[in-house]
């Protein structure tokens, strides 16, 4: 059976309008963003600059992309139809008579359809990857940065033995299929899954100490909702089934918050060294507060913009990564569409067929590109604070 094909024209604006929920929503939070950007803090101040706004909306349409992704894909990431096996971009199925609008890869599936659904793993492992990452080098880089000492000196002694480690042989080591089997990416999961629970607790005691009422209300819940996901992530015991992830997801996001957790640590250490001689942190100890509620409620809102900065390139970084990963076949399963082992899929026949490779590495490229002007953007705005 001969394969029809539609044209460039038709390719494009199929492709645009596939994305129509995508564009619906951009409007929308575009629009209410620059009606309201004076109220909205500082992320109304990234409109001031178009590279602001170029980051928030290329962050926002793979977002948006993520959240949509099973209207907007036309075909099953993971369903094959023998005879669109490596079809070029425009082919048309011949039962369904829908378009694999990027073609189709070795293995007779939807590159597009791939390409979408791929955000879906980068949206959820690299920022949440981040944020536990972020934990882990606040509630220890505060405490060594504002002590100093035997606890600076071991904790920073532990982050330097883990940065020593070339980050490659680092991951490779974390990742491997070997390493899967053993109890230690669970063991490592729970130790780092505490540290959301643990700085949270210790940010409610220390602001409402004198407030029972208010005090034990917000740590019933951080309890509560912060058990439910430990169990859900580390034991896989969510009673209601909602939390939930898969061993090979674990062991990456285990093994990219043990490698970027060091970096925070330094950042927030440093960044506390400094701020604690400021004259409101000598205020604060004037007043009795605790070194705890110091470190949480006056040093750390006024190391923010730093550490927001950071988060946006290491949020990229992870995304890079994780295609990194994938494209050596390490971590997710072979037929995860994500975008690295999409990039490590098509380029083994690359020399032949080149379209499956480009439209995961133009989304990885594209989506790193928005984090970084988020970045630039970010940085701007706290220099000028």
């Amino acid at each position: 059976m001969q394969t029809e094909y539609i044209n460039a024209f038709d390719i494009v604006v199929g492709v645009l309008w596939r994305f129509w929920p995508v564009w619906i929503a951009l409007i929308l939070v575009m629009g209410v963003s620059l009606a309201y950007k004076k109220r909205l803090g500082l992320y109304g101040q990234l409109f001031d600059s178009g590279v602001g706004i170029a980051g928030v909306f290329i962050c926002l349409f793979w977002l948006f992309t993520a959240i949509f992704a099973s209207t907007i894909s036309p075909f099953d990431p993971l369903a094959q139809v023998s005879i669109m096996k490596d079809a070029l971009p425009g082919a048309v199925e011949p039962a369904s008579k829908l378009i694999y609008y990027f073609g189709g890869d070795k293995l007779a599936r939807d590159v597009f359809s791939r390409m979408v659904y791929g955000s879906q793993i980068v949206l959820i492992i690299a920022p949440a990857a981040t944020g536990f990452a972020l934990m882990v080098g606040i509630t220890l880089g505060l405490p060594a940065g504002y002590y100093g000492g035997k606890i600076d000196t071991l904790l920073s002694f532990l982050a330097n033995l883990v940065l020593a480690f070339p980050v490659i042989l680092l991951f490779y080591l974390l990742v491997t299929p070997g390493i899967m089997d053993t109890p230690i990416p669970y063991a490592m999961a729970g130790l780092f899954f505490l540290f959301p629970i643990i700085f949270f607790c210790v940010l409610f005691w220390t602001r409402y100490k004198n407030r029972p009422d208010r005090l034990y209300l917000l740590l019933g819940i951080t309890l509560v909702v912060g058990g439910w996901i430990y169990a859900g992530l580390v034991f896989d015991r969510d009673p209601l089934h909602i939390i939930h992830i898969d061993p090979n997801q674990l062991n990456i996001f285990v093994a990219v918050v043990f490698a970027s957790s060091p970096g925070v640590f330094r950042i927030v250490r440093g960044l506390t060294m400094d701020i604690k001689t400021r004259d409101y942190v000598a205020a604060a100890q004037t007043r009795g507060e605790s070194p705890w509620y110091i470190m949480l409620w006056e040093i750390l809102p006024n190391a923010r913009g730093p550490l927001i900065v950071d988060a946006c390139l290491r949020i990229g970084y992870t995304t890079i990564l994780l295609g990194t990963l994938g494209y050596f076949g390490l971590g997710l399963a072979p037929e995860s569409p994500d975008w690295g082992t999409a990039i490590k899929d098509a380029s083994r026949l690359l020399r032949s067929f080149i379209h499956p490779a480009l439209p995961p590495t133009i989304a990885l490229m594209s989506f790193v590109l928005g984090l970084n002007l988020l970045a630039d953007s970010l940085r701007e705005q706290s220099m000028k604070d």
